[in-house]
């Protein structure tokens, strides 16, 4: 029962959310910040994404129980009933504000809720079943975490904060949509119009690169406002350049005709998730290192 409302929270997804978080945490302070405000900002924000995920998973039982891919989840597989995910999400919800707010700050607290309201009224409720720009858009409560870190150790948010958003808005539908080009399927029986179901191959590797380039871009533009040093820099262009090829050769091969193993969507999704760590892995280290 344990590890049942603990998968509500999608603890996978979390683990993202936090790679975002603690780096960010460190450059706005410039170095660590205080060992408790980690942890408090960390529990608060698990709490938060937690509560967005189970209500997520609330909302969405039925597409789940229609797909291969999540029919195995808590309250499809009913391993944990509608009504007591309905509680635990919105509990989880209301716990994490309170815990922010108190033992963070109250700009914190108004992010997660904002993230909260993003990811479950937007996105699940709004977006997700009615265009296949749902993933852009919806997207946004994912790049909150930056902010929650930021204003936890500054009270407030700088471009510097502002351009990191930008990066991980940019950055998730070339992560998301190779994901949804393999399952494509399940989302087309479930009603769901990702763009990969709705749209041809060439239109989503197009707009791919073009979220690519201005992901790269935002990544770019935080150096010259002076918060970062060498490398950040060095990492943000091999990286970026990195997964730019990724991006790039999957649209060679939609030109080319290929699909399956072949086309490899799934080497684009890893690899969007090995660059955003290895470059907020980068964001955490440049703090400490000076010439």
């Amino acid at each position: 029962m344990l590890r049942a409302y603990v998968a509500l929270t999608k603890p996978r997804i979390i683990e993202l959310l936090l790679i975002t978080t603690i780096p960010t945490m460190f450059l706005a302070a410039g170095g660590f910040p205080s060992l408790w405000l980690i942890i408090a900002t960390v529990v608060g924000g698990y709490l938060a994404a937690g509560g967005a995920n189970t209500l997520n998973m609330y909302l969405e039982r039925d597409i789940d129980a229609m797909m291969k891919r999540t029919r195995h989840r808590p309250i499809p597989s009913g391993a944990v009933s509608p009504r007591a995910a309905l509680v635990f999400g919105l509990s989880l919800s209301v716990i994490s504000t309170v815990w922010l707010g108190v033992l963070v700050n109250w700009a914190s607290a108004a992010f997660a809720v904002g993230a909260i309201l993003l990811y479950v009224v937007f996105y699940t409720m709004i977006l997700k079943r009615r265009t296949s720009q749902n993933i852009v858009w919806g997207g946004v409560a994912g790049c909150m975490p930056v902010l929650i870190g930021w204003s936890a150790v500054t009270g407030t948010i700088s471009w510097t904060a502002v351009l990191l958003f930008l990066v991980i808005f940019f950055w998730t539908p070339p992560h998301y949509w190779p994901l949804a080009e393999k399952f494509n399927r399940d989302y087309a029986a479930a009603g769901v119009p990702m763009l990969p179901v709705v749209a041809s191959r060439s239109t989503v590797a197009r707009q791919m690169v073009m979220h690519t380039l201005a992901m790269i871009t935002a990544s770019l533009a935080i150096i010259p406002l002076g918060h970062t040093g060498w490398v950040y820099a060095v990492s943000a262009v091999a990286v970026g350049a990195w997964f730019a090829f990724l991006v790039i050769r999957y649209a060679v091969r939609v030109g080319k005709g290929l699909s399956g193993k072949a086309l490899g969507p799934m080497a684009v999704f890893h690899g969007s998730i090995t660059y955003l760590t290895l470059l907020f892995v980068a964001l955490a280290v440049d703090p400490f290192v000076h010439l």
